[in-house]
């Protein structure tokens, strides 16, 4: 074994996606039956413009392909299903390791938008996470047309640290983006 791969770093994992209940939620694993859920959810413009990786339409198939690479148990990203406690899914916060970094990403039906649902979820995801892994610097950011999302970023004690341009799929197009990141201890809660 040469001593280029005996030197290189080993990362620290947070652990399997575990079940987080809030006062409102319970976050938890995705399941194989959340395809049609999720698929209703992406196949709607008002969500998709907002992501950059997701591609329109978005049909079932899609869903269960990312759901196949979600569940596989190779990746050490946590994909969590916001559900309102009767499992009935109704958005993700993802926190997954991309180039060695931690990324945290997150969309929501639109049917629940402005009712608090995202910073309820997002704050208890980053809560449990930042727990298991307290020295990480957590990234994320947010098209610039996507006030609703910075502001909850803003609120969680994200900082901006620059703009750049990302491509969507959805807009088939490049997007103005603004990056944000979550230095480690910096996570509030959004009620504070």
């Amino acid at each position: 074994m040469s001593a280029a791969v005996l030197s290189r770093p080993v990362l620290a994992r947070p652990g399997p996606c575990p079940i987080i209940e809030t006062e409102h939620l319970v976050l938890r694993p995705h399941r194989m039956d959340d395809a049609d859920s999720i698929a209703q959810s992406l196949n709607d413009w008002q969500v998709t413009r907002m992501l950059s990786r997701v591609a329109l339409p978005y049909s079932r198939d899609d869903a269960r392909d990312w759901l196949n690479r979600q569940r596989s148990g190779a990746l050490p990203d946590w994909q969590l299903a916001i559900t309102e406690g009767d499992g009935v899914h109704i958005g993700c916060v993802g926190i997954e390791l991309r180039h060695g970094l931690w990324h945290l990403g997150y969309w929501l039906n639109r049917f629940y938008w402005g009712q608090g649902v995202m910073s309820e979820a997002v704050f208890a995801a980053l809560e449990r996470f930042t727990r298991r892994m307290p020295d990480v610097t957590i990234y994320s950011g947010a098209f610039a047309d996507n006030a609703a999302s910075l502001r909850i970023q803003q609120k969680l004690g994200f900082e901006v640290v620059g703009t750049d341009e990302v491509f969507s799929l959805a807009r088939n197009r490049m997007a103005s983006h603004i990056a944000t990141r979550l230095p480690p201890g910096a996570l509030k809660s959004p009620w504070a």
